[in-house]
């Protein structure tokens, strides 16, 4: 598995924030997280100099290094980490490492420099190459919440991109026994395979809040020949499914005709097409008419799940849908 198929933990619209850096006098440290990829200005400038799309310190004329700290949008364990340095060529760190702790709730800045939190490496002194995507893949140990991003001695990185796998607190979920969404990437939901994301991706269906356009959603190219789309979602537990939501906002010359919807129960480390295709698959919502730009509830056309830990989303024959909700309730064995 490419750790880059992961979920990005530190993603600004999942709630992830760069809380202080020590030094951000050519770029600000809030371009480090921004959803969007980097771009060149060429005749463009501030005050202090030449405007770069991403965090920028000023040029180290003592010891040491520079650095930022940053709060994951949620708390998970990393498989991997982005340190993309495009457009800075002559102005990138030499080096970079990285350091995690897990602190609940919502520390300050001082109760994360203290000397009590424990800060771990997570990525140890490596060398970076300028104006590129520098890939780091990290062997997978413990729930983290908070990272500290050290530059060597100084410069700039555009964006940082850490990869992981959610990890909600389950027990608080669990304890009113509440409907919840099973497939919500907070909850540790993930869009593992599908059948094509020509013009969206597909874990912008499981993404907190609504649709803010057609890009922010599922959306399929064209089909030419026979067949239809699909994708399959590994709930972030296993739970017996209520209700589905099938959101096609924005979607209006190029929503599916038709949905339907399978369900499983499979190993949460499966990630081949071709061995998830044979799983026993168990239909809860025939195949069932769509409407463009709109929001589609289903509960009593549902057939009884029962327990289940992945759900494939068939649309027929292809197009985009913006959002798709799998509610139910969490399998005592889940937690």
């Amino acid at each position: 598995m490419d750790f880059t198929e992961y979920i990005d933990l530190a993603a600004e619209r999942l709630g992830g924030r760069v809380l202080a850096a020590n030094d951000e006098f050519f770029a600000p440290k809030e371009n480090l997280l921004k959803a969007s990829a980097p771009v060149w200005v060429a005749d463009k400038y501030t005050d202090v100099g030449k405007w770069m799309d991403g965090w920028e310190t000023r040029r180290r004329r003592t010891p040491g290094h520079d650095w930022c700290i940053l709060r994951l949008g949620l708390p998970g364990v990393i498989h991997g980490v982005v340190v993309d340095t495009s457009y800075f060529k002559g102005n990138f760190p030499e080096h970079c490492e990285l350091e995690a702790c897990a602190v609940d709730g919502d520390p300050g800045l001082g109760q994360l420099e203290d000397h009590a939190t424990k800060w771990n490496s997570l990525l140890p002194h490596s060398p970076l190459n300028g104006d590129s995507q520098n890939l780091f893949p990290i062997v997978p140990s413990s729930r983290v919440t908070h990272l500290r991003f050290k530059i060597f001695p100084d410069g700039g990185v555009a964006r940082l991109r850490v990869h992981g796998e959610v990890s909600p607190d389950w027990q608080a979920l669990s304890r009113t026994g509440a409907e919840i969404d099973l497939a919500a990437v907070e909850h540790g939901g993930w869009v593992i395979v599908s059948s094509d994301m020509f013009f969206g991706s597909r874990n912008n269906l499981i993404l907190p809040g609504g649709s803010t356009g057609m890009h922010d959603g599922w959306e399929t190219r064209r089909r030419r020949g026979p067949g239809h789309d699909w994708c399959v979602v590994r709930l972030g537990a296993a739970g017996k499914v209520s209700r589905i939501e099938v959101d096609t906002a924005y979607f209006n010359g190029n929503f599916p005709e038709s949905c339907s919807l399978e369900v499983c129960t499979a190993p949460r480390d499966l990630f081949d097409a071709n061995a998830l295709d044979a799983l026993p698959w168990k239909e809860i919502l025939a195949r069932t008419k769509l409407q463009a730009d709109s929001v589609h509830v289903y509960e009593k056309e549902l057939l009884d799940s029962g327990e289940v830990t992945h759900a494939r989303f068939h649309i027929y024959p292809d197009g985009g849908v913006a959002r798709l909700r799998i509610c139910g309730t969490l399998a005592k064995k889940a937690l």
